[in-house]
């Protein structure tokens, strides 16, 4: 384990390799095999210049903490008080992924092949105060993260999870996943209607990356989300804490280099959904000193 001089830490087990940047929403900046005199990378790597600039968006994978996808108009009532939550820009007039990926995270544990930091989060615009960890266990052929909330304030809390990691796309790139349904959008992406998988979308059998266009929710998501680059004759299998994140969300912007495939806790929108009657939001909450944790599984392979 090193620490360089842009703040990132470089974890090494074997073959393998993972970057975390504490400093930029506690994500990962890398994580890659190193194979022959070069690098296999298993989740798009982050520029030099998006680490200067600390964006966990353009990093390889951010945590959703305590929420993940968007609320709102970053508004919503719980046990009679209200939350306006600030938005991450101007882009979206919605807050989004929680607090985590926008804010320092402090070194804990470190090991040549693990760490573990911790965000605490005092009471804001976001009324209650807690503390989530991330641990990163690194093996030759595995990476492993998990993410711990504890509730430290005095009443209940909304408490969602989630991992947001940016897989690199090539042309006959394709995922697949167990599901049994899908929340379809608006403009603005956000949850209009649940139903079951359409056949276009069916990610059982395995779909083409470059044959989607998908910003969507997927429920019922069980086993592990496989994906497959051909032309690299390589696989990466997905999995992570079942019940509790049984939410996929799949991201497939034209014409960008990556993709993303992100277990959750949650549906976007859950907790105005849930107040509405909603069933199967996800929603979930967290007592005063109850703690919550997630893991996410990465397991590449060459075929």
């Amino acid at each position: 384990m090193t620490i360089i001089g842009n703040g990132l830490v470089t974890l090494n087990s074997g073959q393998a390799y993972c970057e975390i940047a504490p400093q930029a929403g506690g994500a990962i900046a890398g994580f890659w095999w190193e194979r022959s005199g070069k690098r296999v990378h298993w989740l798009r790597p982050a520029t030099p210049d998006a680490i200067a600039r600390a964006d966990a968006r353009q990093m390889a994978c951010f945590p959703m903490v305590p929420y993940g996808n968007r609320i709102r108009d970053g508004r919503f009532l719980f046990c009679g008080r209200e939350v306006v939550e600030s938005t991450a820009g101007s882009e979206t007039r919605h807050a989004i992924h929680g607090h985590g990926w926008r804010r320092r995270w402090s070194i804990v544990e470190r090991a040549e092949d693990r760490l573990v930091i911790e965000y605490a989060h005092a009471p804001d615009a976001w009324l209650w105060s807690y503390r989530v960890r991330q641990s990163f266990v690194l093996g030759p052929d595995s990476l492993s993260v998990t993410l711990d909330v504890e509730n430290l304030s005095d009443a209940l809390m909304p408490a969602g999870l989630g991992f947001h990691p940016y897989f690199p796309r090539s042309p006959e790139a394709t995922l697949a996943a167990a599901v049994d349904g899908v929340w379809f959008t608006d403009a603005e992406i956000m949850p209009t209607e649940r139903v079951g998988v359409p056949p276009g979308w069916d990610l059982a059998p395995g779909a083409r990356i470059a044959d989607l266009a998908l910003d969507n929710v997927f429920t019922g998501w069980r086993d592990a989300a496989v994906i497959t680059w051909p032309e690299r004759r390589a696989r990466l299998s997905l999995t992570a804490s079942q019940p509790l994140l049984s939410f996929l969300v799949v991201y497939t912007p034209r014409g960008e280099d990556f993709f993303c495939v992100e277990p959750a806790s949650h549906c976007t929108d859950a907790i105005n959904l849930a107040r509405d009657g909603v069933p199967n939001t996800g929603l979930r909450v967290l007592a005063p000193g109850a703690r919550r944790g997630a893991t996410m599984t990465l397991r590449p392979e060459f075929l």
